[in-house]
């Protein structure tokens, strides 16, 4: 894996980190209707790209 592919990976993680944090909000004030279905989604995609750059 090359430098670029790390940083790639490593941002994407924090990005993981940092959704999954704003979904465990969203759980506890379930303000916004579909808020915790995005959030799902979106985590749900970057792990699968997190996946994908691994795999390369």
């Amino acid at each position: 894996m090359d430098k670029k592919t790390k940083k790639k990976l490593e941002v994407t993680r924090q990005k993981i980190q940092k959704l999954e944090q704003q979904l465990a909000g969203a759980k506890s004030q379930n303000d916004e209707p579909g808020e915790v279905e995005r959030l799902t989604a979106e985590i749900s995609k970057l792990r699968e790209q997190a996946d994908e750059l691994k795999a390369s």
